[in-house]
């Protein structure tokens, strides 16, 4: 029920209250439009912030299509005719979104703590989004790993020397609530990267869990950020 009300509530431009739960769940079928999404988690935010609506953590997947962090540097879009480029509030350089990749945008009022989150400390909730990658994945034993200097999460190929990004994080804050947030290549078209400088980063590729060899499915993938999430935010996630 949850994902049809939330499907309608995209074309709306608003989302269902989930007051009653202290995390909601939500999952979105079909390629949700980056403009239509970015205005419902603006939405659902400032909802957040009046205390009209519950946290949110919000499944799906985007078209193929590039967006501009606030840090993006024109040099860095390569091919600016490949795929639709939407100019984006949240941190970060350039980055591709497209089907079969999980994008998971994360609505929480940070004035209180969650979990390991402290209230009101930005760098530990970007550690805590980084930490939730990192147990998805080693649920499927994919070691994925933090760089200093770098946001995401990467795997390393230690006997051939090289890296490639696995996960994505780019978050924006509005009155002390949070919205964009992750991305986990589970089997996009990594070609499709080729269009820009990934998050600015020209030395290393990407890669996705099904690349590496792991050929589990997006509901798999959804049952592990599921399960990992308590553990890092400590709360469970209800389900409509």
């Amino acid at each position: 029920m949850l994902d049809r009300s939330l499907n309608a509530a995209v074309s709306g431009r608003r989302m269902p209250r989930l007051d009653a739960a202290p995390a909601g769940w939500a999952r979105s079928s079909g390629f949700i439009p980056y403009p239509e999404a970015e205005a419902v988690m603006e939405a659902h935010a400032s909802a957040i912030a009046d205390g009209a609506a519950g946290e949110l953590v919000w499944l799906l997947e985007h078209p193929p299509l590039y967006t501009a962090g606030v840090s993006a540097k024109p040099a860095d879009l390569l091919d600016p005719r490949r795929f639709p480029v939407f100019r984006s509030g949240r941190g970060g350089q350039f980055t591709y979104h497209g089907p079969g990749q999980r994008v998971a945008y994360v609505m929480l009022d940070l004035d209180r703590a969650h979990g390991t989150v402290p209230a009101r400390d930005l760098r530990a909730y970007v550690e805590g989004l980084e930490e939730w990658a990192i147990r998805t994945l080693d649920r499927f034993n994919i070691r994925g790993e933090r760089r200093s200097g770098r946001v995401g999460i990467w795997v390393a190929d230690r006997a051939a020397g090289t890296e490639a990004k696995i996960a994505a994080i780019g978050v924006r804050v509005t009155r002390w609530v949070t919205w964009h947030g992750l991305a986990i290549n589970l089997e996009p078209d990594l070609g499709h990267f080729e269009g820009i400088v990934p998050c600015g980063i020209r030395e290393y590729g990407v890669t996705s869990l099904h690349a590496l060899g792991i050929a589990v499915t997006m509901a798999e993938l959804d049952a592990a950020l599921a399960a990992s999430w308590a553990e890092v935010f400590g709360s469970a996630l209800t389900r409509g």
